[in-house]
């Protein structure tokens, strides 16, 4: 069996404040972009994960796919395994959900090959356990997500958005990240207009209300963010912003060809660039 693990963007993403628990309550718009991993999944006595390829992940039980295949055997109470491979496209420690979605695919493939039939709720609660992208890398779609990420609750959309994605040579620690952001009481965007432009493709509304929160700390960590986004927008595009915890940025063009030019000479500079576009 093999299953797309796509990975996602945030259009915006506002900390809104810190919770009792020591997590942040967040409110964000995201949408799964075609970039994916590819997740391989066959029947075994035990549980085991190797790469497809070569790639700077683990390749044990530390691996959050692996992870995801011990919490749903533990759950269920399914008496053998999963070999699991992935063949992996998305960077890590990019803020693009590479290794949600690929918890997220074993989640719902294993639910299938072990014919459990547990309902997306299920799934989700043991998913959070695992990481706050992984309800919604359960779900997919365009959607808004409060609390640390669970709450979803989807929109519709029909707009397509071509995208050149460039990730840094240095990932960010989301811990890191989150440990060194202050929360400003001056708030600048709006969701709602964010959401709005959006769906009425008006990139000058989208400019001048998506946000994302965590840019700013993130440049300040590494300053290959910054001038990414600056040759983004020398290259074209309508829009370029940080997706989630970094270190990705992302720049939205107005068509296939002025995304593929930028991508052309873009690829020439950056190691890690990417041509994609918005799933709807």
């Amino acid at each position: 069996m093999r299953i797309d693990a796509h990975a996602k963007i945030n259009w915006h993403l506002s900390v809104l404040y810190k919770r009792e628990d020591g997590y942040h309550e967040l409110d964000m718009l995201m949408q799964q972009i075609k970039l994916s991993d590819s997740v391989y999944l066959q029947k075994s006595d035990d549980i085991s994960l190797s790469l497809a390829r070569s790639y700077r992940i683990p390749s044990s039980d530390k691996n959050i796919a692996y992870k995801a295949a011990e919490a749903l055997k533990e759950y269920s109470g399914y008496s053998k395994g999963a070999k699991i491979t992935l063949e992996k496209r998305i960077p890590v420690g990019a803020g693009l959900a590479g290794g949600s979605s690929n918890a997220a695919a074993v989640l719902l493939g294993l639910n299938k090959l072990w014919e459990l039939n547990l309902d997306y709720n299920t799934l989700a609660k043991i998913g959070l356990k695992l990481g706050a992208d992984v309800p919604y890398c359960l779900h997919g779609g365009f959607v808004r997500a409060r609390g640390i990420g669970e709450k979803i609750s989807p929109i519709l959309i029909d707009v397509q958005y071509w995208l050149v994605i460039i990730k840094p040579s240095r990932g960010l620690s989301t811990k890191n990240v989150f440990t060194n952001f202050v929360i400003k009481e001056d708030k600048n965007g709006s969701i709602e207009n964010t959401a709005l432009a959006l769906k009425n493709r008006d990139f000058a509304l989208l400019s001048s209300s998506a946000t994302n929160d965590l840019q700013e700390v993130c440049e300040s960590m590494n300053n290959e963010i910054s001038s990414a986004i600056v040759a983004l927008k020398k290259a074209g595009s309508r829009h370029a912003i940080m997706t989630g915890a970094g270190s990705a940025v992302y720049g939205v063009f107005r068509n296939y060809k002025e995304a593929e030019r930028a991508y052309k000479n873009l690829q020439k500079v950056y190691r890690f660039c990417y041509l994609s576009y918005t799933l709807v």
